[in-house]
């Protein structure tokens, strides 16, 4: 058997805020109080997921590619043309 359990609390909102959460929920055909709980479980879930890894997306020219001397694409090759004549 599962037991779900429920606790009554009250939170003050602004008039405005709970005006516009009644038209929505009598548009919808809920309760202000179903709105209320899927939007703290939306939030919640949003908030303890972790976030998803950055991802920097292929960027193409119309140029083709490197310059001149840069073909292979070493990175160690760039970043030591990037840092010439700077001192490091």
């Amino acid at each position: 058997m599962i037991w779900v359990t429920h606790m009554k609390t009250t939170i003050d909102i602004a008039d405005p805020l709970l005006d516009r959460a009644r038209r929505l929920a009598s548009a919808e055909h809920t309760t202000v109080r179903r709105l209320v709980e899927d939007a703290l479980a939306q939030m919640l879930a949003q908030r303890e997921a972790p976030p998803k890894p950055f991802r920097l997306k292929a960027f193409k020219t119309r140029g083709g590619g490197f310059q001149p001397g840069f073909e292979d694409g070493s990175w160690e090759k760039i970043r030591d043309e990037i840092y010439r004549g700077r001192g490091a």
